[in-house]
């Protein structure tokens, strides 16, 4: 059991989850895709408790990207009715767990802004794992809203160019104030990152399952954190460097 073999000494603070499958699974059932997206809502419902049980203290999931804006009218309604269905502050108030939205939000309806700021308040004070959504969210768009809001700073005078560094971008990604993560999880069999957490993932480790993201469960996430504890993590260093930084 992989959940028996997990180092608690070694979590990762930060596990970025791309949640792929529910459509491919729901045909493979005879269902509608939309049968695959509500059993992925209570996945991610019981990875999130799984992840608080162990001590991660992020997980954020690739709820809905920019460009599945361009899906089928229906599917994206069906996807906002059942986001809008598991926007309440009983689940997280269950798990003890904070919550928090990346992601261009002026493209959600009123009534969903509305409910994502109530329930990011009404959570804040909860002390285990925060589950961060990424939704109507692309790393290109968050690129491009940084660098035009750096771009302002500097057109009013309170940013040099040559002061930008590093650091003032990440304070402008939407992800401020959250650590990179360590681990990038994507379910599904497909082995690509679909314009997630670009900057954020440039020293990440990847673990690509194909194990369909409704059937992901917390012996699947604690298989991952172990491939993930078995792994060097160099940063551009030699394998001997870190060796002796021990």
């Amino acid at each position: 059991m992989y959940t028996e073999q997990v180092d608690k000494t070694r979590l990762p603070h930060h596990i970025a989850i791309i949640m792929d499958g529910n459509g491919r699974w729901a045909k493979k059932q005879g269902k509608e895709r939309t049968f695959g997206h509500h059993a992925g809502a209570q996945t991610a419902q019981d990875v999130v408790k799984a992840a608080g049980k162990l001590g991660i203290d992020y997980v954020t999931l690739y709820t809905f990207s920019t460009e599945n804006w361009n899906r089928p009218a229906a599917e994206v309604q069906a996807l906002m009715s059942l986001l809008m269905e598991n926007l309440v502050d009983k689940l997280f108030m269950e798990y003890d767990a904070r919550f928090r939205v990346i992601g261009d939000r002026s493209r959600l309806s009123p009534e969903i802004q509305d409910a994502i700021l109530k329930l990011e308040e009404s959570t804040k004070n909860n002390t285990k794992t925060c589950m961060v959504m990424a939704l109507s969210y692309s790393s290109k768009w968050e690129l491009t809203k940084a660098t035009q809001d750096i771009a302002r700073e500097v057109k009013a005078g309170t940013l040099r160019p040559e002061d930008i560094t590093e650091e003032t971008i990440a304070q402008h990604l939407d992800t401020h104030g959250i650590p990179d993560p360590e681990l990038m999880i994507r379910t599904g069999g497909e082995e690509r990152i679909s314009n997630f957490l670009l900057w954020q993932c440039a020293y990440s480790e990847f673990y690509f399952t194909k194990t369909y993201w409704p059937d992901f469960n917390e012996e699947e996430l604690c298989k991952a954190i172990c491939e993930y504890q078995q792994r060097q993590r160099r940063f551009g260093k030699t394998g001997e460097q870190v060796e002796e930084a021990k």
